[in-house]
């Protein structure tokens, strides 16, 4: 992470003084930055890249940089000041500018924590956003056809994330299994023998198929139309995509996109893929919902058995017991119009028998927000995170469109 600091600078103010109020200022805030003065020249290759206006008279010194600024980043300009020597007030004016230009910007001044909790802030969600830009998503076979609402804009995701999706055939996929369950080598996490090691052989036949996909078309996630595989393969994708989130790439299930995109922007932001679940019951009084799937990361949860698949009762699926405590609930839509989410608290696993095999009881902070998932869902999957990250959500998710919903 990286953090850039550029300086407006009137000539009509007392260059000594300016600097050392500069130092002082700037070392109260406690934090780690280059200082880049008035050489705007790398303006926009850092996480954060933040405009000091240190004094008043400088709206034209900025007007005069704006085309190359605008050359060099497309995110919103922040506007950095103390409120020293008329600073604030030329900040408004700069600010006012931007917004009649139809640009995007924030003044950030108040107290020395504020300003570096807020400094911080963008720093995390500038560095999640060059993560994802020049990301290659695939989308492996088509959105299963129970999903009609969960399509993507891929146009917009592009322009707006940078990131690239990527149509594979289902096809190339069942070549590459057949390929891999003649050459898997493999240690079952478990005593094997006959059908039950068969099975989980052909689960890691999946694995090696998905890998060597992810190689050939440079991809950093994928989303997988997995039910097919249940009459292609006999077998399922549960393995595959529980080891493939645990080794740093998303895989989502289903052919879901915008869970996909989902679970991108959480691993940006939060360093997991998080789990891909639905709802299977839903308390708006308590805030209690019921999520389950069968598959999770395996490096979310603290231990896991291998069961079947729930619904074709075939195949490897995976029971993860993930650790109690605070989690975010996270879900965007495909042209990134809406997005929802909601802090919560895990309270405990489960393992019903007859629902999907990851099994999780979460009571959202806020019952009142269950009434989105019952008259204004994005889909039926959303991605549980561990820990509580609203704030970095919200900020990405503004910062990309400052529209959103």
């Amino acid at each position: 992470m990286s953090i850039a600091v550029y300086t407006l600078t009137s000539t009509l103010h007392d260059e000594k003084a300016v600097s050392d109020a500069t130092r002082v200022f700037l070392g109260g805030l406690g934090m780690a930055y280059v200082f880049r003065g008035s050489d705007f020249s790398d303006y926009g290759s850092h996480d954060a890249d933040l405009i000091y206006v240190r004094t008043g008279g400088t709206e034209g010194i900025f007007q005069r940089l704006l085309p190359q600024l605008r050359s060099q980043s497309q995110r919103p300009f922040l506007l950095l000041t103390s409120g020293k020597s008329n600073s604030l007030a030329a900040s408004m004016e700069i600010l006012s500018y931007l917004r009649q230009q139809g640009l995007q910007g924030e003044i950030i001044h108040a107290s020395n924590d504020y300003v570096a909790h807020r400094i911080q802030l963008l720093e995390r969600v500038g560095e999640a956003l060059r993560t994802l830009r020049g990301c290659r998503l695939g989308i492996i076979g088509q959105p299963s056809d129970w999903l009609i609402s969960s399509h993507a804009d891929a146009a917009g995701i592009q322009r707006q994330l940078g990131i690239s999706l990527i149509d594979i055939p289902m096809q190339e996929l069942l070549d590459e299994i057949a390929i891999s369950t003649e050459t898997s080598e493999v240690n079952p996490p478990f005593p094997c023998g006959g059908e039950r090691c068969d099975v989980y052989l052909g689960a890691v036949a999946i694995y090696n198929a998905l890998k060597s996909l992810i190689v050939r078309h440079q991809l950093q996630g994928f989303t997988l139309r997995c039910f097919d595989l249940l009459t292609a393969v006999r077998n399922t994708g549960c393995w595959a995509l529980a080891k493939l989130n645990a080794e740093g790439y998303v895989a989502g299930c289903e052919g879901d996109v915008p869970a996909m995109l989902s679970m991108m922007i959480g691993r940006a932001l939060s360093g997991v893929s998080g789990f891909q679940a639905n709802p299977a019951s839903i308390n708006p009084e308590t805030g209690e919902m019921f999520f389950a799937h069968c598959t999770i990361p395996l490096n979310m949860v603290e231990r896991y058995e291998l069961d079947t698949h729930f619904e074709s009762g075939i195949g490897v699926g995976i029971r993860g017991y993930m650790k109690e405590g605070p989690v975010t609930l996270f879900k965007v839509a495909g042209d990134l119009s809406r997005c929802f989410i909601a802090e919560g608290q895990l309270l405990r696993n489960q393992s019903e028998p007859d629902l999907c095999r990851t099994q999780q009881v979460i009571r959202l902070a806020d019952p009142s927000l269950t009434r989105y998932f019952l008259t204004c869902p994005i889909g039926n999957h959303h991605i549980i995170f561990p820990g509580h990250h609203r704030e970095e959500f919200e900020e990405l998710i503004t910062t990309i469109n400052p529209i959103v919903k």
